[in-house]
């Protein structure tokens, strides 16, 4: 099996003596125009990796501050289809990989198997379904890495080392470990049983980790440091741009702090 293109930009910013940095942005957040600005200003500050949200009415995974710029995007009438064709028009200038991060219910009514081909034609390079069950994973996975899609599993804290191993035995590009047991949302501290649930995963997966969920500042890495491979920011960067019109500088202190 050849090597993920996520795998690869996220063992390349580990040569570079880093972590991957993964911002996460709604599509269409705040305009349909200022988003892919966004994205081009997250590109260039060195993204290894950009999560692209696909806005869903009921997203159950997400915190109030992600909930409403979704709601946002939705207002004007951005959808799936509208992603994978602008991106599809803008991948060829954008460095860094990418992976959208959505729910069952727009990718259902898409068509997986149209969701497949639309997305490997777009450049996307992997999938986070935040509300699919392991068990009901298998189809998804294989229409997707058919088209060299990444299928990205979310695991946590409450995660056995039996469901770790099940996720592990299919698992590609990099696993999503979500550091708190809610939604997403700015969080002053990580719970103190996050490291040794890190190292648990970290044992178990033979791919990258990335920490998400609660994420606005390097310092609270302390102590996890030596388990995590990447960091997933969403709610922080959109405080960011709510507060400045821009992702401006909003990368340099977690590239600059490795």
């Amino acid at each position: 099996m050849s090597t993920s293109y996520l795998t690869e930009k996220i063992t390349k910013a580990l040569a570079q003596g880093r972590k991957a940095v993964m911002p996460y942005l709604p599509a269409g957040y705040p305009t349909k125009e200022a988003f892919w600005k966004h994205i081009d200003d997250l590109d260039a500050a060195g993204a290894d990796i950009i999560e692209i949200g696909v806005p869903f009415s009921d997203p159950v995974a997400d915190g109030p501050v992600v909930e409403q710029a979704a709601l946002c995007c939705l207002e004007q009438n951005v959808n799936l289809a509208w992603i994978l064709e602008e991106l599809h028009r803008r991948r060829p200038t954008i460095q860094a990989g990418i992976v959208l991060m959505g729910y069952m219910n727009p990718f259902l009514q898409y068509g997986m198997d149209k969701l497949a081909r639309d997305a490997a034609r777009a450049g996307v390079n992997g999938l986070i379904i935040a509300d699919l069950p392991l068990e009901e994973s298998n189809g998804p996975r294989k229409l997707l890495q058919e088209h060299g899609v990444d299928l990205i599993p979310l695991v946590g804290l409450n995660s056995s080392p039996e469901r770790l191993r099940a996720h592990a035995e299919e698992a590609t590009g990099f696993v999503y470990f979500v550091s708190v047991m809610g939604t997403t949302g700015v969080r002053e501290a990580l719970p103190e049983q996050l490291q040794d649930a890190l190292t648990q995963a970290k044992q178990i997966f033979p791919i990258p980790l990335a920490l998400g969920f609660g994420l606005h500042a390097p310092s609270q890495l302390q102590g996890v440091e030596s388990v995590v491979d990447g960091v997933v920011m969403g709610s922080a960067l959109i405080r960011h741009i709510d507060s400045t019109g821009s992702v401006g500088s909003f990368l340099a202190p977690w590239i600059d702090s490795q």
